[in-house]
């Protein structure tokens, strides 16, 4: 497992809460965190809440308090690299934010589901391994994805089911 990128996560995780929003942690170093492998995460996937209608509304809106999250990931020496894609990065780590509120139409995940945790003083939501395995699958069938991830989705898949 990746510790600097969740020890990142975390204390963006505790900045975050510090203006009321827990972020949920997607992507490989979730996914980490859940297996105890290394999946050679590129970057850091936080989810915080926005418009269920994700990509359909503007990139200026569709992440509720956005102008706090950019203070905040500002006042920690991040830059703002892509606003359509939420990308912040610093020294070389990219850290991307995404909408949690798509969860139930992508991949029939409902937010009441997630499960919350605390680790030092941070709060966050981390999905399960079964809710992982939903992520993955619904995202395999995207082909932009699949052609621009080596298909790396379906070793996790096999991965999630053996472990399930």
């Amino acid at each position: 497992m990746d510790n600097y990128k969740f020890k990142e996560f975390l204390t963006i995780a505790q900045k975050l809460n510090d203006i009321k929003i827990i972020p949920l942690l997607m992507g490989s170093v979730g996914l980490e965190v859940i297996t105890n492998m290394n999946w050679e995460a590129q970057d850091l996937d936080i989810h915080v809440p926005g418009d269920k209608r994700g990509w359909e509304v503007s990139p200026e809106s569709n992440i509720h308090n956005w102008d706090d999250i950019v203070t905040v990931m500002n006042s920690m020496d991040y830059t703002l690299v892509d606003l359509h894609e939420h990308e912040f990065a610093k020294q070389g780590l990219s850290v991307e934010f995404g909408i949690m509120d798509t969860l139930p139409s992508f991949a029939g995940i409902h937010l009441n589901e997630l499960e919350m945790h605390h680790w030092g003083e941070a709060t966050y939501y981390l999905l399960n391994r079964d809710q992982y395995l939903r992520v993955y699958e619904s995202s395999s069938k995207d082909s932009y994805r699949a052609d621009n991830n080596n298909r790396k989705d379906f070793r996790k898949i096999d991965v999630l089911k053996g472990m399930i």
